[in-house]
C-alpha cells in the first residue's frame, strides 16, 4: 500500500513544525502509527519527543505540515478532537488526583450523570471494577473506592491507561511511563501495554531508557535534534543495535553505515498480513 493511503495509518504527521520562540523543536517531522502497533518513541532527551506527541494530541498548536487521524487532515487539532478521534496522552507528569478514589479518576472530567445531572456513582464504580479485573489489577487489594495515593506508580499508570480505554481510545500515547519507577513497576506497565495491543489498540511509548521498551515494541522511530532520524522493525535489530545506533546519533548525528539499508524513514511501512 502506497504511503499515500492516508488510511494505511492511524495517526500521521508531514513535515510538522513547531517553534518557541527562535528555538525549532519540530523540524519537518514525518511520524506515523499504525492500526493495532506499538511504536517505542526514542532518542535522546530534549530530542522533541514530547513535544511532538503534544502537538499531535492539541497541547500545542503547530507552526507548521499536517497531522493525519483515520485518513482526516488537519492543520491543527485540540485536545477535544483528538480524544473524539481516540487518541488519548497520559502525560509524564501524571494527571493523577492522589485524594480521589480510583473511579473518580477514571471518570475525572467526564463523569457519567443523569437526566437532571446527578453523578451516576454506582455504574462508574462497577465500570472501573469492570475495568479494573480486565486489566490485571489485583482487584483483591484494588478496587474502585481505593484512594489513588495509595497506589504504586504503576499502577497509578494502569489507572490512566483504563481511562484512556474507557473512552474508547484507538491510540495511547505514553510519556515516559517508567520514568522513576522500580524494576517491578516497570513490569506492571509493560504488561499494561501488551494489553493494549491484546485489544487491537495502538500505542507510543515515549522514553530515552530503551531497555523499557525494547520488549514491547514493534518498531522504533528515533528522533534527534526535532527530526525522526530513524525508523526501524524490532525483528530487524537487536537492543545492542539499537543501543549502537543511538549512541552513534547522539555523538554524530547520522546513523551507521551498516544500518542504513533497513532504515524505514521516507519508505512505505508493509505490515505483515494478518
Amino acid at each position: 500500500m502506497s504511503i499515500e493511503d492516508r488510511s494505511e495509518y492511524l495517526v500521521e504527521t508531514r513535515n510538522l513544525i513547531k517553534r518557541f520562540g527562535d528555538v525549532i523543536a519540530l523540524r519537518n517531522v514525518n511520524f506515523r502509527v499504525g492500526y493495532n502497533e506499538v511504536v517505542g518513541l526514542v532518542g535522546d532527551n530534549g530530542a522533541g519527543k514530547s513535544t511532538l506527541v503534544k502537538t499531535i494530541t492539541g497541547t500545542y498548536a503547530p507552526d507548521g505540515g499536517e497531522i493525519w487521524i483515520k485518513g482526516r487532515r488537519f492543520k491543527r487539532i485540540t485536545p477535544k478532537i483528538a480524544k473524539a478521534l481516540g487518541v488519548e496522552i497520559v502525560h509524564q507528569e501524571r494527571t493523577i488526583a492522589e485524594n480521589q478514589p480510583i473511579w473518580r479518576n477514571i471518570f475525572m472530567g467526564r463523569e457519567l450523570t443523569n437526566s437532571l445531572g446527578f453523578l451516576k456513582i454506582r455504574e462508574m464504580e462497577e465500570a472501573t471494577m469492570k475495568l479494573i479485573k480486565e486489566m490485571g489489577f489485583k482487584s483483591e487489594i484494588i478496587y474502585p473506592g481505593k484512594l489513588a495515593r495509595t497506589l504504586s506508580g504503576g499502577y497509578k499508570q494502569g489507572v490512566q491507561i483504563a481511562r484512556a480505554l474507557y473512552f474508547k481510545a484507538d491510540l495511547v500515547i505514553l510519556d515516559e511511563p517508567t520514568i522513576q519507577l522500580s524494576l517491578s513497576e516497570v513490569n506492571r506497565v509493560l504488561e499494561f501495554v501488551k494489553d493494549l495491543k491484546k485489544r487491537g489498540k495502538s500505542c507510543v511509548f515515549i522514553t530515552h531508557n530503551i531497555y523499557h521498551v525494547y520488549p514491547v515494541a514493534d518498531r522504533f522511530a528515533i528522533m534527534d535534534r526535532g527530526r525522526i532520524v530513524a525508523e526501524f522493525w524490532k525483528s530487524d535489530l537487536s537492543i545492542e543495535d539499537l543501543s549502537n545506533i543511538l549512541v552513534t546519533i547522539a555523538r554524530t548525528g547520522t546513523i551507521p553505515v551498516e544500518y542504513r539499508e533497513i532504515n524505514l524513514v521516507s519508505r512505505p511501512l508493509e505490515y505483515a498480513s494478518s
